[in-house]
């Protein structure tokens, strides 16, 4: 993990993740309420279902890929920007 450069986010971006992530969270409930919903009024699949499964994927990848970034975000010791840039509450 040498060759992995790492960086601080501005704070701008930081806020803009923490904001995003509850839309993210909201996705993911959605669409797995929507996906079982489906399950029980269409037994055998669909059109529908791998759509409402689809929707849960990708918002469980964006989820993930933000909690990664803010959680990353918070290990300030690996660089001296982001002690910078991080206020230490």
């Amino acid at each position: 993990m040498a060759l992995v450069k790492r960086f601080a986010l501005a704070p701008r971006a930081v806020r803009q993740l923490r904001r995003v992530r509850s839309v993210y969270m909201a996705g993911v409930l959605l669409s797995a309420l929507g996906l079982l919903s489906l399950d029980d009024a269409a037994k055998g699949g669909g059109r529908q279902t791998v759509i409402a499964g689809v929707f849960l994927l990708v918002f469980a990848a964006l989820l993930t890929l933000t909690a990664v970034q803010l959680w990353r975000h918070g290990r300030t010791e690996h660089c001296s920007t982001a002690k910078k840039l991080s206020p230490l509450i």
